[in-house]
């Protein structure tokens, strides 16, 4: 590899970790001069260091509590991809499934989930069950239409080859339309990931008991507690990002072809 290839290899690397940290200092900044210049009360938004001091003061109330919000979000978002890549693959192979039930499930998707959290309660109890659930039904949806989407996009001449081929169509389905639906996949994993943890904290406002993000944020706003929040919403804000580029890492990974394909 020369010199400049190996620049040009290391520079998106460099900047995909520098741009959003410089883009997060700019933030940080902008939020404490308008604390300082406004005089915001700290009850109403609080300071950035005061955050930070209850991120230090706290940080095992906070991590063990992130760690449960953490836990319901993979395991729902678990449940969410083996349910929908089974649907979008069994839908995608059926042209009969496909018209019986995807009206159904874009019907299903405009149903708005904090509306059903409720019910989940009532019908599961105060546990984590219904916490996981709400995960399950708002990150289900990015998956299974983004799998559903890709495996449709096969160019039709690059299925006439395979036909041609003399392949069959159980081999057709697994060699050319599964590898072409990957990166579409991983569109919805990431999209679906960032919904989960959304879900997660809904579920955690709705369902009550005394753990996880969601409830931290519930309790510090009914005790005033203004810096504990926003402390709760940087760990959230935290795992969110990190569980994201793990996503991103593991396309990265899995398919190599389709990042140089992208460039």
């Amino acid at each position: 590899m020369t010199t400049q290839a190996a620049g040009r290899v290391k520079r998106p690397q460099i900047g995909g970790v520098l741009l959003p940290l410089a883009a997060l200092a700019l933030l940080v900044v902008a939020w404490y001069g308008a604390v300082r210049i406004w005089d915001v009360p700290k009850a109403v938004v609080p300071s950035p260091e005061l955050a930070i001091e209850q991120i230090a003061k706290r940080a095992d109330y906070l991590i063990d509590q992130s760690l449960f919000t953490l836990f319901e979000v993979w395991l729902g978002f678990g449940i969410a991809i083996v349910v929908g890549v089974a649907l979008a693959l069994s839908l995608s192979a059926s042209r009969m499934l496909d018209q019986a039930f995807s009206p159904i499930l874009v019907g299903f998707n405009a149903v708005p989930k904090i509306a059903i959290g409720p019910m989940l309660v009532m019908w599961f109890g105060f546990g984590y069950e219904p916490k996981v659930l709400v995960v399950v039904l708002l990150s289900f949806f990015p998956v299974v239409l983004s799998t559903m989407a890709g495996l449709k996009s096969v160019p039709a001449d690059l299925i006439e080859l395979t036909q041609s081929m003399d392949a069959s169509r159980v081999k057709t389905f697994l060699k050319v339309r599964v590898p072409w639906a990957l990166p579409q996949f991983f569109t919805g994993l990431k999209l679906g990931i960032s919904l989960a943890f959304v879900g997660a904290v809904v579920g955690e406002f709705i369902g009550g008991g005394r753990d996880g993000i969601g409830y931290v944020i519930s309790a510090a706003r009914t005790q005033l507690n203004t810096p504990l929040a926003f402390a709760a919403i940087f760990m959230l804000a935290l795992m969110s990002v990190l569980s994201y580029y793990l996503i991103v890492w593991l396309e990265r990974v899995l398919l190599p072809w389709a990042r140089e394909t992208s460039r």
